[in-house]
């Protein structure tokens, strides 16, 4: 059973930074691509980044390139999400994915 549990979100002002991770079971963590989206109030959920564990490629969404940072850790089978700079608009319900399961999110608030 995949399992992808996220933690890190929290209330920070506007310019400041979080790291978000996503520890994952049950699947083999090199095969796959991660992913961070993240859905604001009222909105859709919309991709940030990707990661790919076979070669290490990484993506990010225009809207916060930038001030993101994908990394995997092999050996504790956890994806981080550096975000600095983080903006009001930022604020929403991050989630992690890998072949379409999904974690429960975890909850970044920016204050002004």
């Amino acid at each position: 059973e995949v399992q992808l549990v996220e933690s890190g979100g929290g209330l920070v002002q506007a310019g400041g930074s979080l790291r978000l991770a996503c520890a994952a079971s049950g699947f083999t963590f090199d095969d796959y691509a991660i992913g961070w989206f993240r859905q604001a109030p009222g909105k859709e959920r919309e991709g940030v980044a990707c990661i790919s564990r076979r070669d290490g490629s990484t993506y990010y969404a225009d809207s916060m390139k930038g001030r993101l940072t994908i990394s995997s850790d092999n050996a504790k089978n956890t994806v981080y999400l550096q975000m600095n700079s983080l903006k009001p608009e930022d604020t929403g319900v991050y989630y992690c994915t890998v072949g379409g399961d999904w974690g429960q999110g975890t909850q970044v608030t920016v204050s002004s």
